[in-house]
């Protein structure tokens, strides 16, 4: 019998962030490791496509936060995000848009406490204690907690996770934890709109999760020159340094059980033999290729999780430019409470929808044609959802119109140069996604951590999954946290 530290050879399922990572950590460990990608290029929902007018879209992922921790990640390889690619922090971070104003959040932390101090006094003070508490989460949380498997709960008995449980803030919702800091509705806005990338109402996430205030505005909001799509093409560079080996357009129809453990894999009709699995595609989908009677989870689990939702989004190429437009702006001039009603308790398109703008040609003139606008604008949505191009471009119609009043701009829709949508039936076509969910699962507290769906399949020994359906969750940091997670498990794996 082989023991766990000898050559296996693995097979990832999937090129996204987790799978990339996954296959990298892998292969360092001297494992001969292989990537299947369903698609002709890497990336999953962080793909990037090229328009014939000459437009550059990064089709999902937009928001470079967490810098340190992607940083790490090249660290462990020797190496750092800038022998790939140049990365620049956004002054402005962001805009957000309110009924009657706008606050734009500047880059100098220093800055940003002046602007709260001038929306509510006494906020610079209240703001400092809240970063100052949301560094230690983030310290404790991002270096420490979304590191462990999440096996059993005593993994987080160790003294400087298991003595900062009440810092933690764990069992506080972030809501009312905000409130205990900021009373003026544009600060709460401010603090609260980071939590819906983890998918639920700020109602239902833990205070933990300030740590993403830290991570953002602390930090800063950096921007790939290139576009996201860079971190992508870097990750896949490293991997490839390390000899694993990348099979694009090859889309796994069956894992084959044999014996109890994943024999191989059928692609195309083809059988290939592996040690062992990793499956970086979506969770739901990777157990509908093995017998039910060996799925982790069945059709009723994943109808009563609580899911992040799924999103319209359309990537618009725009002639001239549009002066009053920053690189991130945020469309918050209805109530934020009644989208997320639409999304978790109706599950209905909104009325008064909130929505996101992205235009990357602000900070970079290779994205878009000379002269020209590249536009991301994402409105979230329930997942399972029907859409339809008419419900889509009534909801295009609206976002433009909004941002047209917002830049005093009266001719953006008749200088629409490029269009495209992309919506709920496209991430169930695209990434078999569980009900088209753009984000994964919910961090809520009922699915934090070892309540999160297993990365050990309980019944087949060699078969693991990885990426924002199971821990540490939802986000391009931890997915890229779960992939060395998994690779470390199959490491000690032993093959016979």
């Amino acid at each position: 019998m082989n023991t766990g530290n000898l050559r296996k050879r693995i097979a990832v399922i999937g090129a996204g962030f987790s799978g990339l990572s996954a296959a990298a950590y892998a292969a360092k460990s001297g494992n001969e490791v292989h990537v299947f990608e369903k698609h002709d290029r890497p990336g999953g929902r962080a793909r990037q496509f090229v328009t014939d007018e000459g437009y550059v879209f990064d089709m999902g992922p937009s928001w470079y936060w967490m810098p340190d921790i992607i940083e790490d990640f090249f660290a462990d390889f020797d190496c750092k995000t800038s022998d790939f690619f140049s990365l620049v922090s956004l002054d402005p971070q962001f805009e957000m848009v309110f009924s009657k104003e706008k606050v734009s959040v500047p880059e100098n932390n220093e800055e940003i406490r002046k602007l709260f101090e001038n929306i509510e006094p006494g906020a610079a003070r209240q703001y400092d204690k809240f970063m100052k508490s949301a560094q230690f989460k983030y310290e404790v949380g991002m270096k420490e907690f979304v590191k462990k498997p999440c096996y059993s709960w005593f993994e987080f008995a160790s003294l400087k996770i298991a003595g900062s449980t009440l810092k933690l803030d764990l069992l506080s919702n972030f809501r009312t934890y905000v409130s205990g800091y900021f009373t003026d509705p544009k600060l709460k806005s401010l603090m609260e709109f980071p939590v819906i990338f983890l998918g639920a109402s700020p109602k239902q996430i833990p205070a933990l999760y300030s740590l993403m205030n830290y991570g953002g505005y602390v930090l800063g909001t950096k921007y790939p020159m290139g576009g996201f799509y860079q971190l992508v093409l870097a990750m896949k560079k490293v991997a490839e340094k390390q000899g694993v080996h990348f099979h694009f357009n090859h889309d796994v129809q069956k894992i084959n059980i044999e014996k109890g453990k994943a024999a191989s894999l059928t692609i195309d009709g083809e059988n290939y033999e592996f040690d062992a699995i990793i499956a970086s595609s979506d969770y739901h989908h990777t157990e509908t290729l093995i017998p039910k009677s060996l799925r982790n989870y069945d059709k009723a689990y994943w109808e009563t999780r609580t899911f992040a939702p799924s999103c319209l989004i359309y990537y618009l190429g725009i002639k001239g430019k549009i002066p009053h437009l920053k690189h991130h702006t945020l469309f918050f001039e209805n109530e934020l409470d009644n989208h997320i009603d639409c999304i978790y308790k109706n599950k209905k398109w909104p009325s008064k929808p909130l929505f996101y703008v992205c235009c990357p040609s602000k900070t970079d003139p290779d994205v878009a044609p000379e002269g020209c606008e590249n536009l991301f604008l994402l409105l979230p949505l329930a997942p399972g959802i029907y859409d339809d191009e008419q419900v889509r471009e009534k909801y295009l119609t609206e976002m433009l119109e909004r941002i047209e009043k917002h830049t005093v701009e009266t001719d953006i829709i008749s200088r629409i140069d490029y269009k495209k949508s992309y919506c709920v039936s496209d991430f169930i076509s695209d990434y078999n996604a569980y009900q088209g969910n753009a984000y994964g699962l919910s961090n809520t507290l009922s699915q934090t951590a070892v309540l999160k769906p297993k990365i050990r399949n309980k019944k087949i020994t060699n078969l693991f999954y990885t990426g924002q359906l199971t821990v540490p969750g939802p986000g391009v940091p931890p997915s890229v946290i779960s992939g060395k997670i998994v690779a470390a498990e199959v490491s000690k794996l032993k093959i016979k």
